[in-house]
């Protein structure tokens, strides 16, 4: 850890009066849970699915961030897309791009994050990529940092692992029926039971709703069944498949700096305003996964699991935009326009043996595994630049040429990976926590274009290592270090020396502190951390060639808590401090990337309405702070402005079965810009969403 890190994070708090706040927010919500409080409920500590750590734990006692959006918390506001389930959540940086109604985009630590389906990678090539209902969930988990020791190759940010919704013998039966802004109509269903001594459940929704930009629109099919076979007493199978159709016309959510964060002579571009061509612009999507998961009890000491998933994604996308342009009295813009047409197809299977046993003071953890995993994409592509023109202050569409068929090249692009690894973790005398481990990939990569005479393969062998310590006091303050690797596998070519880019390589150190006494219900987690990416892209200027010379850093501190302040009140905060740094910066030397604030702060307050002598309501508010950040370094040195966004919820208990419940988010309706990244992108504009639920 850079010995200037604390030193400068406190500099920085100092100096800004919404960090201060959220300092304090935080400060006050330790006070208050450490307060006497006779009405004190108890507290249990946050719990982290296998999938996520691959082992039953704790999470306060394990030496690495990890953060959970609950069940409760994606009932009460509403997601509808998997990066809005995670706008409170330390460390990560949701929806940059701005609202957009065909990918999910989630960065951590300043870097992309992988996305996982119950430990299952859901890989993504360019265009082709996986998105998940957040109907169809029950926990969105988010595993900061390097993590391939147990996922092998992946971003060194952090995984975001979706917990899909499974047999529960003591889950209800739910319909949900939703409308709102932007058209939104919706219907879902959440069925469970039992069948023939086992149990099953079946989950599945209907949604249309227009898009944020004029003219744009989806209509999604979701359907997730599972089946829960009792084998034996010691075994149990889950078995689990999901289906989803999207079918519209895509988001583009592209502008200039000219006419948004460069005032122009010809005035501002309204948010909303579709920069493509609606007429001619589609999106389809069809996605199909299924699985198993199969645990074994094989003794007092060993338990067995093996995780399969197979997925297949079909997409049809022709998406036209507009150029970037900082050309204030410009009033037209060239097009271009991306054309895919094909499908991937991933093959997981995890398979891991886990032992447990204690001996007179130690508590001897064994994680030891066999991961295996494939991915290919196989379509057809079209990138063309010259496609029209459009005036972005009063846009007429059809000024373009429809793409020839005839100019499409083929793609296929595959990865096989095979990864051994082992962990260790004892804890010395329910005081001392220690775990080492290490994981050994070998990677095989192949990128060819028969119409282009392209044919490149590359095999790599990684290993990545990791290691951590705490100490648990008995007053509750668990202080602790730790180490991870991570390697991430490009799939395109260099064009400098015409073969593969080599993996690239990331490295972090943390130390932090988690506070959860006996005394009050809740935690307070707090986290250091100086995270290195090696091997990155950097782009000669006088070629415009990428090379792998560069080196992409983040060191920033987060801050998460969540207190139970009575019976009736919770609140949950969070503060982010990220210092991000990259030399993929025109020869401009060391620079803050785009797109990562620098200060992020949230709080959600959550209270039952028998606080207020309202026994069958229950009301939710959240306030999100979005610091300043940067344009891309390339292009810019603008500076994206800080907001702060205001979401509300009220839910009334109409009697034991009928639900209500009124979500806004953006309750102002603020126009902002979420960030800048030689393009600029406008923040989700206000949403109301008004939902009844039926359970029985």
């Amino acid at each position: 850890m850079a010995k200037f890190l604390p030193t400068k994070i406190a500099t920085h708090i100092r100096h800004n009066r919404l960090a201060q706040a959220g300092a304090l927010l935080l400060l006050s919500s330790t006070t208050a849970m450490a307060s006497d409080n006779p009405q004190q409920v108890t507290f249990d500590l946050l719990e982290v699915s296998a999938e996520t750590l691959k082992v039953d734990a704790p999470a306060q006692e394990q030496s690495v961030s990890i953060s959970s959006v609950d069940q409760k918390a994606l009932e009460d506001r509403k997601p509808q897309k998997l990066d809005e389930a995670l706008r409170y959540t330390s460390g990560v940086t949701s929806q940059p791009y701005g609202a957009d109604n065909d990918t999910d985009w989630v960065k951590v630590r300043g870097f992309d994050a992988a996305t996982y389906l119950d430990g299952s990678r859901l890989f993504r090539d360019g265009y082709y990529t996986w998105l998940l209902e957040p109907y169809g969930l029950e926990k969105v988990e988010v595993l900061k940092g390097p993590a391939s020791i147990l996922y092998g190759e992946a971003p060194p940010g952090g995984v975001v692992n979706a917990v899909q919704k499974k047999p529960d013998a003591t889950a209800d039966n739910q319909l949900d029926i939703e409308v709102g802004s932007n058209s939104q109509k919706s219907i879902g269903i959440d069925v469970s039971g039992e069948w023939s001594d086992n149990q099953y459940r079946l989950v599945g929704a209907i949604k249309d709703n227009d898009g944020e930009l004029n003219g744009t629109e989806n209509t999604r099919v979701y359907l997730a069944p599972s089946l829960l076979i009792d084998l034996s007493d010691d075994t149990t199978l889950t078995l689990l498949a999901t289906f989803l159709k999207d079918d519209g016309i895509p988001t583009n959510p592209f502008y200039p700096a000219a006419g948004t964060i460069l005032d122009s002579s010809l005035g501002s571009i309204a948010a909303g305003t579709n920069l493509g061509q609606p007429g001619y612009d589609k999106y389809e999507r069809t996605q199909i996964s299924a699985g198993y998961q199969l645990d074994h009890f094989l003794n007092d000491t060993w338990t067995l699991s093996q995780n399969f998933n197979v997925g297949f994604n079909e997409l049809y996308l022709r998406s036209s935009y507009i150029f970037p342009s900082s050309d204030t009295t410009a009033n037209s813009i060239g097009q271009g326009i991306v054309f895919r047409d094909g499908d991937t197809t991933s093959v997981s299977l995890d398979s891991k043996a886990v032992a447990n046993w204690q001996s007179d003071t130690i508590e001897n953890t064994v994680l030891l595994g066999l991961d295996l995993q494939h991915h290919k994409t196989d379509g057809v592509e079209q990138d063309n630049y010259s496609f029209g023109s459009i005036n972005p202050y009063a846009p007429v569409y059809g000024n373009y040429t429809p793409l020839n068929m005839a100019n499409n090249n083929d793609r296929e692009i595959s990865k096989s990976q095979a990864g051994l690894y082992a962990q260790y973790q004892g804890k010395l005398n329910q005081q001392w926590v220690a775990s080492v481990g290490g994981r050994f990939d070998a990677i095989e990569t192949d990128n060819t274009s028969q119409s282009k005479s392209e044919d490149k393969s590359r095999n790599d062998s990684e290993l990545s290592l990791n290691a951590g310590l705490m100490y648990l006091g008995d007053n509750g303050l668990s202080p602790y270090i730790s180490y991870s690797e991570s390697f991430n596998v490009l799939t395109t070519i260099d064009s400098a020396t015409g073969e593969l880019y080599k993996p690239l390589i990331g490295k972090q150190t943390e130390v932090g502190v988690k506070y959860a006494p006996d005394s009050f219900a809740g935690y307070v987690n707090v986290a250091l951390f100086d995270l290195k990416q090696e091997n990155a892209l950097v782009t000669n200027p006088t070629t415009y060639v990428a090379t792998q010379t560069g080196e992409v850093t983040s060191q920033g501190l987060e801050v998460e808590s969540m207190a139970e302040l009575s019976n009736d009140v919770t609140l949950t905060a969070s503060y982010t401090y990220t210092d991000a740094q990259t030399d993929e910066t025109n020869n401009q030397g060391s620079k803050r990337p785009a797109l990562i604030p620098e200060h992020m702060a949230s709080a959600w307050l959550d209270l039952e309405g028998a606080a207020l002598g309202a026994e069958d309501w229950n009301f939710g508010t959240g306030l999100r702070y979005i610091g300043k950040s940067k344009d891309n370094p390339k292009s810019s040195n603008l500076t994206v402005p800080a907001v702060t966004l205001f979401d509300v919820m009220a839910a009334y208990q109409i009697n034991d079965q009928w639900r209500a419940q009124l979500n806004i988010n953006n309750v102002t309706d603020k126009e902002y810009l979420s960030g800048c990244d030689y393009y600029c992108y406008y923040g989700q504009s206000r949403s109301i969403m008004l939902s009844t639920q039926y359970r029985w």
